[in-house]
């Protein structure tokens, strides 16, 4: 009986923190659809629940106990809380408490002097012709790699899934251009390679469920459900991080750290991997692999980037897979506009990042009118943005790459309209990095092979997670195309 009303007590005391002092029917603040707690009716679907309530009002408000968030589809709300009046937005409290177990103090979910010195370091990182040369390098080599793995496939008429061959392959990659170290994770040589990836993608969920748990804190205290299993995948994490000897990008925050006010302990040092991870490998697998059910769902437009590359790659032996692979310049790359159309449109309908935000630092007012308090969270929804009409057009939900080109050539969208890869000072500074990427693997795999749905009348959907994957994997078969039948 004493715990019943323990219990009672703490949501009558939740309940007035939710709804008191958040101007909840003022019409000069966004209109309240929920509670933060609501998301778990929706969890599954989170990001259509989003749309959803977007496509009726572009900005609108979920009431959380300490403040209000914000979802803004408007973007001239993004434009004023990621650049015009960036100063008063930061990540805030709310969100690196959530997010600190797994991200610690690291460029993406951290402000202030330390962000500054992380990001002045990554920006001459990404900007060098060294680094640049060196990941196509890696990334012709992993994509042969994948090539001879799905080749096997096609011999023996075996279903594969094409997200877990690029999640391994992409590990693969970021750890050997960002740390010197080689996981052969794709070739299964590698079980703790596995067990990373799974234990980041089980994270990544387990740390968004805390956003509509109003229990996490107690659950983590008492190691019990959800957090004990969140502590259990970032031990095997941590264990994985720190058997791997590191250098390359983390050998310049090391260097850094004699020159300024940085503290690289242990765990600093484990916060600026799995950030890179996160950006190296989990966006680019995730948008490689919606490309992919994209191209599988249009076959004239899996056609039309397999001609391109042939048009445009020009190799003496285009039969042997590591020799082609060897013919991706970096300038061939580049004159590959509608297979960028591809991605970028694969991006604008499958973002990365669904779901990102700041908190307001002082009182503000949006561009559409609507005010902000100290404190609140302000979220633009990339997801629900990329299918709205009054944004692309009446075909917003169509995956139609030639919206992104002028006379064949790739045209950009504003990057608050397109918000794919942030905006502001705050823009993400791997961007081309992940176009390189994702290019040499797609360019590699289509040449060699066309790809079918292993099953047409599945449903393919996401999982809600930080980052974007698709629920169970996406089991696809191949063939190989006629003209390359000797190998």
């Amino acid at each position: 009986m004493a715990s019943f009303f323990l219990v009672l007590i703490f949501f009558c005391v939740l309940l007035l923190r939710i709804f008191t002092g958040k101007s909840m029917k003022h019409p000069q603040y966004p209109p309240v659809m929920g509670t933060v707690f609501h998301q778990l009716l929706y969890f599954n679907r989170l990001y259509d629940y989003q749309l959803d309530v977007a496509r009726k009002h572009r900005t609108f408000r979920l009431l959380a106990p300490a403040q209000s968030q914000l979802y803004t589809a408007e973007p001239q709300n993004v434009e004023h809380i990621l650049k015009t009046n960036y100063d008063n937005y930061s990540k805030g409290s709310y969100q690196n408490e959530i997010l600190e177990d797994l991200f610690g103090h690291c460029i993406f979910y951290t402000d202030g002097d330390s962000w500054r010195q992380q990001r002045k370091i990554a920006s001459f990182e990404f900007s060098t012709r060294v680094l640049r040369d060196f990941s196509c390098a890696v990334f012709r080599r992993k994509a042969a790699k994948m090539a001879e793995t799905i080749l096997g496939f096609v011999t023996t008429n075996e279903t594969f899934d094409i997200q877990d061959l690029l999640m391994r392959c992409s590990l693969d990659s970021i750890f050997k251009v960002g740390f010197g170290v080689d996981l052969n994770s794709l070739e299964g040589s590698s079980e703790k390679g596995r067990k990373f990836i799974k234990a980041f993608d089980d994270s990544s969920r387990l740390v968004y469920w805390r956003y509509v748990d109003p229990f996490w804190k107690l659950r983590r205290i008492l190691n019990l459900g959800s957090e004990g299993s969140l502590k259990k995948n970032i031990k095997i994490m941590e264990d994985f991080v720190f058997e791997n000897d590191r250098e390359d990008i983390l050998s310049r925050f090391l260097v850094a750290s004699k020159e300024a006010p940085m503290s690289m302990t242990d765990h600093f040092l484990r916060d600026i991997i799995l950030n890179f991870m996160i950006a190296g490998k989990d966006t680019s697998a995730g948008t490689l692999s919606w490309f992919f059910y994209l191209l599988c769902k249009h076959p004239l437009i899996q056609e039309k980037v397999a001609e391109e590359v042939r048009e445009i790659i020009n190799c003496k032996n285009e039969t042997n897979i590591d020799d082609f692979a060897s013919c991706l310049t970096y300038t061939a790359l580049e004159k590959m506009h509608y297979l960028h159309a591809a991605l970028t449109e694969t991006l604008r309908l499958y973002p990365a990042v669904p779901v990102d935000g700041r908190c307001a630092e002082r009182d503000d007012v949006l561009p559409d009118g609507f005010r902000v308090k100290k404190g609140d969270d302000v979220y633009y929804i990339a997801y629900a943005m990329g299918r709205m009409t009054y944004i692309w057009g009446e075909d917003a939900v169509d995956f139609r790459p030639e919206r992104w080109l002028d006379d064949g050539l790739f045209r950009p969208e504003s990057p608050f309209k397109f918000v794919s890869f942030h905006a502001g000072p705050r823009f993400c500074l791997g961007k081309e990095f992940a176009y390189r990427q994702m290019k040499i693997f797609a360019m590699v795999l289509l040449h060699f092979f066309r790809f079918r749905l292993a099953d047409e009348k599945k449903q393919v959907t996401y999982k809600t997670t930080l980052t974007l994957h698709i629920d169970g994997g996406l089991h696809l078969n191949a063939t190989r195309r006629v003209v390359f039948d000797k190998f």
